[in-house]
This record gives C-alpha cells, sequence and structure tokens, in this order.
C-alpha cells in the first residue's frame, strides 16, 4: 500500500510496467508488486508512505517500531530522495494522531522528509453524503443499515485547500513545503499523435 507518482516519461514508462506485471503475474483479487519489482522500475518514480493503511503505518500501529524503521531504510534505499513518509490530518480516525507522532519521530531519525497529505475519497466537502450513498450501493447495503462501512463519522476525505492544509500542518512547514517539492518534480508530459504501447 504505497501512494506512487511520476516524475517523467521514465517514470511513466516504469509505472505501466508494475501495473501490468502486478496485474498479471501479483494478481490476488487485487493487483499486486513486490519491493523487488519496485527497486528494478524505480527511476522517475516518487513513492509516499500512503495513509495509515500502508505497510510503515500499519508496523507503528502494532508497535512494531524496528521494523517500521527497517522497512523506512528500505524504501529510502530503494526511492533516495523521492521517498516521503505521509502525515495526515484526520481527528475523527483516532489512531492518526497517534501514527502520526510515530511517522514525524521516524522521519527525524532516518532523515525521510515528511509531506502532508489528506486521504481524498470526494472533491467537496459537502460530498460526503454522496460518496456514502455510492459506498452504499456498492457495498450492496442499504444507507439505513447502521451495520455497514460509512465514512460519515469523519466527513473531512475532500481536497482540502492549500490554506486549510498549511493551517492543519503549521507546525510542521516542512511536510507542505514538500508538497510542492513533490509537484515541482513530476513533470510528465505524453506525446499526444503517436501511439504509445
Amino acid at each position: 500500500h504505497l501512494i506512487l507518482l511520476v516524475e517523467n516519461e521514465q517514470g511513466y514508462k516504469n509505472l505501466m510496467k508494475i501495473v501490468s506485471i502486478a496485474n498479471l503475474e501479483g494478481y490476488y483479487y487485487k493487483p499486486r508488486t513486490d519491493l523487488e519489482l519496485l527497486e528494478k522500475y524505480h527511476e522517475g518514480l516518487v513513492v509516499t508512505s500512503a495513509c495509515l493503511d500502508g505497510e510503515i503505518p500499519q508496523l507503528l500501529a502494532k508497535n512494531e517500531n524496528q521494523k517500521a524503521e527497517e522497512k523506512g531504510r528500505r524504501f529510502q534505499k530503494i526511492f533516495g530522495k523521492d521517498f516521503y513518509l505521509e502525515i495526515q490530518h484526520h481527528p475523527k480516525i483516532k489512531a492518526q494522531q497517534e501514527i502520526n507522532k510515530k511517522v514525524i519521530a521516524l522521519s527525524r531519525k532516518l532523515g525521510i522528509p515528511l509531506v502532508a497529505t489528506n486521504d481524498i475519497h470526494y472533491v467537496n466537502a459537502d460530498d460526503a453524503e454522496a460518496q456514502d450513498a455510492l459506498l452504499a450501493v456498492q457495498t450492496q447495503k442499504l444507507i439505513s443499515d447502521k451495520n455497514r462501512l460509512t465514512m460519515l463519522d469523519s466527513p473531512d476525505f475532500y481536497l482540502r485547500s492549500q490554506e486549510e492544509m498549511a493551517q492543519i500542518f503549521k507546525d510542521y512547514p516542512d511536510a507542505i513545503s514538500n508538497t510542492q517539492e513533490i509537484a515541482a518534480k513530476c513533470n510528465l508530459e505524453i506525446s499526444i499523435g503517436k501511439w504509445i504501447l
């Protein structure tokens, strides 16, 4: 569970290769890949550690700090300066703040840069109910069913503004400036009018 972003044409080709192999050789209910494949096709990719379901946050949640550190070092070895540890702000998710503290400590210890992100499932804040209805349809449940998957308990999975993110993460300005650094790195231009296989 990682976020892979494309820096350039080489990164785009590598991402297509990873996705193809994940679907053809790693498929088990969902496409999957492994670190060896990421190591082979890492060039031109920016990688972030993902939300609470990411491997490093999961290890930290289980207090397996040494394993999280080893995994952080492994990603750092593979991706170098293009690997970032994510922190997010979802106050109604109890584990989020505790994991953020551990991720920040790991970042400072290993010298892996932080990046402030938001787990986004819909664009605008007022889209939360519509997204919840779609989630109910997807899981074949009724909206009135109390025992179903819902995200309405924490309706902050929308695309936050730059100002809102800066305010939320004001104590970690490096995490905000790193979002701009990542955006500056990602400069893919796909040629139009010719075949790309």
